[in-house]
């Protein structure tokens, strides 16, 4: 799977500082990022389904979005504790919890896609029939990706196995692929996926840009400014993980073009501070992808003080009208 931590038959280059490293900043980051992502995809679903319907495109990626990076959030605790004790669960739940976990990633980075894609026929050809269909595109487009996420995700399920793994002092059991060969496929497919999907969002960005830079209103300086943080959290975020996973993979394949232990240990130092940024991502989309928009702010604000203030009859009856006029996209 996508830990495929440092192996460590190598008795000569120690690497127990790295692990000491990993089973105390991991955990801890990961229980910042559980905590938020748990609370702004169940704030998006929950305003999805109180305050706003699902005719729209936008509205329909959003959902699917939010469960997306739910799914990924679940495996997170599980490699936090991963990390602490070795894995202390069955082999089934190791086949399930990584495929969840894939499924969501793989969703995750598809979804983030296809709302780019919808947005670059919205603004550059807002006259075309994809920009315009509604639910029915939107539900299809979602089962596809769906699709292609689990399968994509499939050779987690059935190649992910309990195997030992070896200290300098004692050994643990850990949750991995069964052969490298099957390592090496996890980590170019994710590789795979991600190159298509970062070109065809540069791709879109680049020629939204193109069209709105030339307008001088607050509400499309606006657009390039969320423009420019989306297409900067995606590439900060995924590019250095990305390519210290391949890096990774062709140490193990190369060991000796890596030169020393001080390299592999550098290496891996890197590896887990990138992996913390990269999967920091579940709990960033509903900041860029919900919470900017107006509308969403404005649910969250009422949801708010109903929740916490008792307003009148003559109150609760206007934020119902107001609800029920600006049923529409989130976004």
């Amino acid at each position: 799977m996508y830990e495929c931590d440092t192996e460590y038959e190598d008795e000569i280059c120690d690497k127990g500082e790295v692990v000491k490293f990993g089973s105390i900043a991991i955990p801890i980051f990961f229980s910042i990022v559980i905590t938020l992502s748990l609370t702004g995809n169940i704030l998006v679903l929950v305003i999805l389904g109180w305050y706003e319907n699902l005719k729209s495109l936008t509205n329909i990626f959003i959902l699917n979005l939010a469960v997306s990076d739910l799914l990924f959030t679940t495996g997170l605790p599980f490699w936090a504790i991963y990390h602490i004790w070795g894995w202390l669960f069955s082999d089934i739940a190791c086949k399930i919890v990584t495929f969840i976990f894939f499924t969501g990633f793989y969703s995750s980075v598809l979804f983030l896609t296809i709302m780019t894609i919808y947005r670059y026929l919205a603004v550059v050809h807002p006259l075309s029939d994809l920009s315009t269909k509604r639910l029915s595109t939107g539900g299809v487009v979602s089962g596809v990706i769906w699709i292609i996420s689990v399968g994509a995700a499939t050779p987690s399920l059935l190649h992910s196995s309990l195997i030992v793994i070896h200290h300098s002092d004692l050994d643990s059991v850990g949750c991995e692929y069964e052969t490298p060969l099957w390592r090496t496929i996890s980590i170019s497919q994710q590789n795979i996926f991600f190159l298509i999907a970062f070109v065809v969002m540069a791709f879109c960005y680049i020629q939204i840009l193109a069209k709105i830079r030339n307008s001088r209103s607050h509400t499309k300086n606006r657009a390039v400014k969320l423009v420019f943080c989306i297409v900067a959290v995606f590439f900060i975020g995924w590019v250095p993980y990305n390519v210290v996973i391949f890096l990774r993979m062709l140490e193990e394949k190369l060991p000796e073009a890596f030169g020393t232990c001080r390299s592999s240990i550098h290496l891996d130092y890197v590896f887990y501070v990138c992996r913390l940024i990269a999967f920091s991502h579940c709990c960033l989309n509903p900041v860029f992808y919900a919470f900017v928009g107006v509308k969403f702010r404005r649910h969250l604000k009422s949801m708010l003080h109903q929740t916490f203030a008792r307003p009148s009859p003559v109150e609760e009856q206007q934020v119902r009208m107001q609800n029920f006029i600006s049923q529409g996209s989130l976004y």
